[in-house]
């Protein structure tokens, strides 16, 4: 829901620093981890019972995350590699977050059954991601819907910073995340209905990959060696 209403706002207002940070000679690959490491040390706070701490670090690890984009478009790097790699490390952070508010309930004095929820929410969000990906595979748009991953960052952070509304903002979070993906396989199951054109959208993708392909080939192969002095 925010990445659809706010993402093209926040993309013009941080373009002006990957401008600045193209100067550094970071990579948008550099911020990707450096964002994964600081949320993993999140997930170790939470996890170890500083809650405000791991509050902090989650919103630090959130700013690589949003600039490796702007530093990305402002070297002229965006690919599928980095995407794919980007979204692949915001799996695995939000996992190690989840995780560690899971910790922070098994070794507190909680409910046997409450470490049970983080897992849950991480199931479901999985979930949530996979149809994207699965119908983006097939043509289909599976963006949207009332919990996506920005939704939960923010949950998480409310929880963390006001620790009684920790534990119903968590099954808040698993509600609406349940929600959004009935959300999406039923925008998913609806286009797919009307959508005959599908697998001729895979062959044209996959045929003009393997143009690309031979091109870089072509260019390769004819390419004159420099001479040596």
């Amino acid at each position: 829901m925010f990445d659809g209403r706010f993402r093209k706002p926040v993309d013009n207002a941080v373009k002006p620093i990957g401008k600045v940070l193209r100067k550094t000679g970071l990579t948008p690959d550099h911020l990707t981890i450096l964002g994964m490491l600081v949320g993993i040390g999140a997930g170790v706070a939470i996890g170890s019972g500083r809650l405000w701490l791991g509050a902090a670090l989650v919103v630090l690890a959130g700013l690589p995350d949003l600039l490796d984009g702007a530093l990305a478009k402002a070297t002229d790097t965006s690919s599928q590699r980095g995407a794919f790699f980007d979204s692949t490390i915001d799996r695995i952070t939000d996992f190690f977050l989840l995780g560690g508010i899971a910790w922070y309930f098994a070794t507190g004095n909680f409910a046997d059954e409450l470490p049970m929820l983080p897992f849950a929410i991480a199931g479901m969000a999985s979930l949530v991601s996979y149809m994207r990906a699965k119908a983006e595979s097939l043509g289909i748009d599976a963006k949207g819907g009332l919990m996506e991953r920005a939704e939960r960052i923010i949950a998480v952070l409310i929880g963390l910073v006001i620790n009684p509304l920790l534990i119903p903002i968590l099954w808040l979070m698993l509600v609406l995340t349940t929600i959004t993906a009935f959300q999406r396989f039923w925008k998913v199951w609806k286009q797919a209905a009307i959508a005959p054109v599908t697998q001729q959208r895979i062959e044209m993708r996959r045929s003009r990959r393997a143009t690309r392909r031979t091109a870089r080939t072509e260019r390769r192969r004819t390419r004159v060696p420099r001479r040596r002095p």
